[in-house]
């Protein structure tokens, strides 16, 4: 079936997001242990975002959780700017000449802003899990691409650089392209993506491909 529109995921995909908390940690701590403090900071962050998906806490968006992580790590109030991978920027030009992009992110809406100024992204609409109240891999996130694309979701490809992210889209219908990046979590033996890419550049050429 043809495919009606691109969805990605932006933290890890598009941008990265482990240099850009680095980099604030750098600033704000120059003698730590940068690497480590990445580590625990995106740990609480995925702990926490894990607890809402269960029903453990109520949601809060991700800049609270990242003001809480960046209390737990630095002891301030540090906001990291997430620097675009060298691909991001011209691979999304490219593809959104031929489909509509939808940027689908755990980022609330505020860090999403914040984000898309930095790394000068471009959309042609950008949706945060804040609307759904939860986060990624809950079903009601991906729903929120369905419901704005007015598309059925096997026309939705959702592209991502972490497996579990692309496996709660396949779960909700959607079909699914893994991007590499350094950071993010590869697919396992028993995965099954429509697409494995090593870049944005290499996705459009499999997709040009396709649609010839």
């Amino acid at each position: 079936m043809e495919i009606g529109a691109l969805v990605f995921d932006i933290l890890g995909t598009l941008v990265d997001e482990p240099a850009g908390i680095r980099a604030a940690i750098r600033q704000a701590a120059p003698d730590a242990d940068a690497d480590e403090l990445v580590d625990r900071w995106l740990g609480h962050v995925e702990t926490e975002q894990r607890r809402i998906v269960e029903g453990e806490r109520p949601y809060a968006p991700s800049d609270v959780l990242d003001r809480e992580a960046a209390q737990l790590v630095t002891n301030t109030d540090v906001v990291p700017k997430r620097p675009p991978w060298p691909d991001t920027v011209e691979g999304l030009m490219r593809l959104a000449e031929q489909y509509p992009i939808i940027g689908l992110s755990n980022a609330g809406r505020t860090s999403l802003l914040r984000i898309n100024a930095h790394a000068g992204l471009r959309w042609h609409l950008a949706l945060s899990a804040e609307d759904a109240q939860t986060y990624k891999p809950d079903p009601a996130v991906y729903e929120l691409a369905v419901e704005a694309s007015g598309a059925p979701p096997e026309r939705l490809l959702m592209v991502a650089t972490h497996a579990w992210d692309l496996r709660g889209a396949r779960s909700a219908g959607l079909r699914t392209a893994y991007v590499a990046r350094p950071v993010g979590d590869p697919p396992s033996a028993a995965d099954r993506f429509d697409f494995h890419a090593e870049d944005l550049a290499d996705l459009a050429a499999q997709l040009a491909e396709r649609r010839m």
